[in-house]
């Protein structure tokens, strides 16, 4: 949409079992016993007295061995005098070296061999070791589970409720996902299609001045998203913010952005959601034909990438990512070259090749170099690329297609009521023959006039050629503007939004 003007390091499998018992007076009267798995995202910041500092991103997956619980406490100290920042789906506090986390409504009923998985950023000084013991409930853990005193009658454990409940709590961690054939596909080999909403914000709050997102991106936002069951987000970013580049302001660029941007993701990667990384707004200027601005800042969305940033950039949140395949890749929101060269043949020649394109004044990197350089970093993360036609022309994609040494490259598109191809018998003939040869995905759709009747067509087309889609966008605007999917925060559905919330209720999870 156009209208808004560290390598993964695994502080190892950590396999350890804690005991405690929650809810009996005594840890004698119920069988105790659990496994802790903890695992960090690390990066460096800078030096300071010939030190390195840094911050990172731990998953928590605590799994119950023993009798089933209500409610949890888990319990560990920091080893090196790491800090803990923000916390998700638990309540955490820190008192000198040692770390708290309190269960949440949602997931505090843990059932005999149930999982949950919680996290939090922090920061570290020097390295970043990981905990060496953890309690759950005040009881060490030890690896085995405590069996219930013979002393005690089976009828002191009171009964815990298996009935139904009627919120949705957040699965245990997002897929990793690869392309098999015309599909996405999880490690079990599972079909799996991206089905959700974008998160605007990130692409312009930074250039503008005004912060890094637009509203929320905390825990409470994201559990409101799970209530619509969504699975996948999208991220658009901005290319300058990500690079520090002197057009941004220092609060709102470089490493804070940097990191922000990866607290949101991982903590959309925790709660079993799907994050798409997006470069949606770049440097370079246009002024030709469809300009959306005579600015060379990377204010509006331009017809490609530039050569100058947009490599360092995939560079860059490659190597944030790469390792964590359950974060998909897109290089590029819409592209139009061919307003700017005159053709569709010569725009689908830019497309990929990129280089020197007749009607842009600057440098283009084609998506074949953007693939390059994801690759380059060792990443094997699932890359999404549009097509022409601010990525509502798919027609020679399949022709243009750039390769990709892990044959891991997916195709997406745009759908608006105001768009050229916005029929079923125009999806038919250009969709369709895309989605039959590599995965596709709608990942903007969307329509002006806040009702749903023009998606509901396109969701049920793409239902129907095992195509995944995801409305735009989760933001509190005028659904009439933007669209705008919500009316709050809280998940409170627009007129347009209802009709995605509804169709989603019906095929995701």
């Amino acid at each position: 949409m156009r209208y808004r003007t560290t390598t993964l390091a695994v502080a190892g499998g950590l396999l350890l079992a804690a005991a405690g018992a929650v809810l009996l007076p005594t840890s004698a009267q119920a069988a105790a016993g659990c496994q802790v798995t903890y695992t960090t995202n690390d990066w460096t910041v800078g030096q300071t007295g010939g030190s390195s500092q840094g911050g990172f991103t731990a998953n928590v997956t605590i799994k119950n061995l023993g009798d089933a619980l209500s409610s949890w406490n888990l319990g560990f100290a920091f080893p090196g005098g790491q800090q803990l920042q923000q916390g998700w789906s638990a309540t955490w506090s820190q008192s000198g070296a040692n770390v708290t986390a309190a269960s949440m409504s949602y997931n505090g009923a843990l059932g005999t061999g149930a999982s949950t998985t919680i996290g939090f950023n922090g920061t570290w000084n020097g390295s970043n070791p990981k905990p060496a013991t953890f309690t759950l409930n005040g009881v060490s853990c030890n690896g085995t589970t405590t069996s219930p005193s013979p002393s005690k009658s089976a009828s002191a454990s009171p009964s815990v409720s298996t009935s139904p409940s009627t919120s949705q709590p957040p699965p245990s961690g997002a897929p990793k996902l690869k392309v098999s054939g015309n599909k996405l596909v999880t490690s079990t080999g599972a079909a799996y299609r991206l089905l959700g909403v974008n998160r605007s914000g990130g692409e312009f709050a930074c250039i503008q001045g005004n912060g890094i997102w637009d509203g929320p991106m905390d825990q409470a936002a994201v559990t409101a998203m799970r209530t619509w069951k969504i699975r996948t987000v999208r991220v658009p970013l901005n290319e300058e913010c990500w690079l520090g580049t002197a057009d941004v302001q220092a609060a709102y660029g470089g490493t804070n952005y940097q990191n922000a941007v990866k607290t949101y993701v991982n903590l959309l990667v925790s709660n079993g959601i799907t994050p798409i990384v997006e470069m949606h707004w770049n440097y370079g200027q246009y002024t030709g034909p469809s300009a959306g601005c005579s600015d060379v800042k990377a204010t509006c969305q331009k017809p490609m990438p530039d050569a100058q940033y947009a490599p360092s950039f995939w560079t860059g949140v490659a190597n944030a990512f790469k390792g964590n395949d359950a974060v998909v890749f897109d290089l590029f929101n819409e592209p139009y070259p061919e307003r700017a060269t005159g053709s569709a043949s010569t725009g689908w020649a830019c497309w990929r090749d990129g280089g020197t394109c007749n009607g842009i004044s600057y440098q283009v990197a084609g998506f074949q170099s953007l693939v390059n350089a994801v690759r380059a970093t060792g990443a094997t993360n699932v890359i999404m690329i549009g097509g022409l036609a601010y990525s509502n022309d798919l027609t020679q994609w399949l022709q243009y297609k750039p390769t990709d040494p892990q044959n891991n490259l997916a195709a997406f598109a745009h759908i608006y009521n105001f768009n050229s191809c916005s029929s079923t018998s125009c999806f038919d003939s250009q969709m369709a023959p895309v989605a039959a040869q590599v995965p596709l995905s709608l990942t903007e759709i969307g329509e002006n006039d806040c009702a749903h009747g023009f998606v509901d067509t396109v969701m049920n087309w793409a239902d129907a050629h095992s195509v995944g889609y995801l409305g735009w966008t989760w933001n509190t605007w005028d659904c009439s503007s933007g669209p705008s999917l919500i009316s709050n925060y809280n998940g409170t559905a627009t007129a347009f939004g209802q009709g995605i919330k509804d169709h989603l209720a019906a095929v995701s999870s």
